[in-house]
């Protein structure tokens, strides 16, 4: 592909994600990266002097560069609205990371937005491009486990072992925590098998070492068409050497279990090609498309892959659009909610039964 024929895009945020990204866009062959930015000096100078990419420490300098025709945003959340917002104003194609903003009600509105000026505009919910998930909702939309009744979203690592200095991870205002930086994401799974909640009837957000967040999730969940869902998430369970996510999905017919490495499928009825009634074993090496460039994995490199191709056509069909992205923050917010509501007062509740008194052998002897 000739350089004319690439869109010209600048990453903002150059923490770990950011020089993710940066690495991978660097090397996707629809993406030219003509500037960095970040807020510290020192991290984008070495950028610039050993990548040979233009460093740009002001935001709004670095959207305007000429010929910009896109921007890759991986900030803390609580930057995202604003910077979007004046992407957008700008007509560059966005690709931000997740969460997309901490108000379910922002999103949405930069939803609409994108699809006002014909913006691709897409969220990094990496999972997605996952080659076992993938394949887990192609069989959920081709009906192959019959009526939904059941699905569970899970994750576990190591994230959070001891009680550690601030940082934006740690503070519930930049978008930290253990619901939004983690829990995010197979809520996000979740939103693309069975849609959005339409309440959360229990929630629970529980710290171990944190101050300011909190370190596990756990909620249920109620969707349309009398579907459930749990949520079971934690980022201090040691017991992991790195994230782990896993969706299990009940139906009628069967039952789907997907995680990074494998997807299992039990069917009862007549299965799908490539499938046996009963179970079936499938893993990610069967089921993952080639990419262009390895970086932490295939997936991060196939949405990316995957912007570029979208923002080259201007496309309204892609993965992982905001309206999705919007989806989840709605989600994160009831659960949220849910978990700070008020407990009912004492006295409404009514003093507790006393416990029956428990009668010994010679009472019971003397019928007393």
């Amino acid at each position: 592909m000739s350089g004319a024929d690439r869109i010209n895009v600048a990453v903002v945020g150059l923490g770990k994600m950011g020089v993710s990204h940066l690495a991978i866009a660097n090397a996707t062959q629809g993406l030219k990266v003509t500037a960095v930015c970040d807020s510290f000096a020192m991290l984008g100078n070495m950028v610039e002097k050993h990548c040979g990419l233009t460093y740009v420490p002001d935001y709004a300098e670095a959207i305007a560069q000429p010929g910009l025709q896109a921007v890759i945003i991986a900030t803390p959340t609580r930057f995202h609205d604003s910077m979007i917002r004046e992407a957008l104003a700008r007509g560059l194609h966005v690709f931000c990371e997740k969460p997309l903003t901490l108000s379910a009600a922002v999103s949405d509105e930069l939803a609409g937005e994108g699809v006002r000026r014909g913006l691709v505009c897409q969220a990094g919910y990496h999972n997605r491009f996952v080659g076992t998930f993938a394949e887990a909702k192609r069989l959920l939309a081709s009906g192959a486990i019959g009526k939904i009744r059941h699905v569970h979203a899970e994750s576990y690592g190591p994230v959070v072992l001891k009680p550690v200095g601030k940082t934006w991870r740690s503070q519930s205002s930049e978008g930290g925590g253990c619901l939004y930086d983690y829990a995010a994401h197979p809520i996000n799974l979740m939103n693309w098998y069975v849609g959005r909640p339409v309440e959360c009837i229990g929630a629970d957000l529980t710290k171990q070492y944190s101050a300011d967040v909190e370190d596990a999730v756990y909620a249920n969940l109620r969707f349309h068409d009398g579907v459930t869902g749990q949520v079971s998430v934690n980022w201090s369970d040691e017991t992991m050497r790195k994230m782990t996510t896993r969706i299990t999905v009940w139906g009628d017919e069967g039952k789907i279990s997907a995680d990074r490495q494998e997807l299992q499928v039990y069917l009862k009825g007549d299965p799908p090609p490539g499938y046996n009634k009963g179970w079936t074993v499938r893993y990610i090496t069967d089921l993952t498309p080639p990419i262009g460039y390895y970086l932490r994995g295939e997936e991060y490199s196939a949405q990316m892959e995957g912007f570029a191709a979208a923002a080259a056509a201007s496309s309204s069909d892609y993965v992982n659009d905001f309206r999705s992205a919007a989806e989840t923050d709605y989600t994160l917010e009831l659960i949220r909610a849910r978990a700070f509501a008020e407990p009912p007062a004492a006295a409404a509740m009514g003093a507790p039964a006393p416990a029956p008194r428990q009668r010994g052998l010679l009472a019971r002897v003397l019928g007393r």
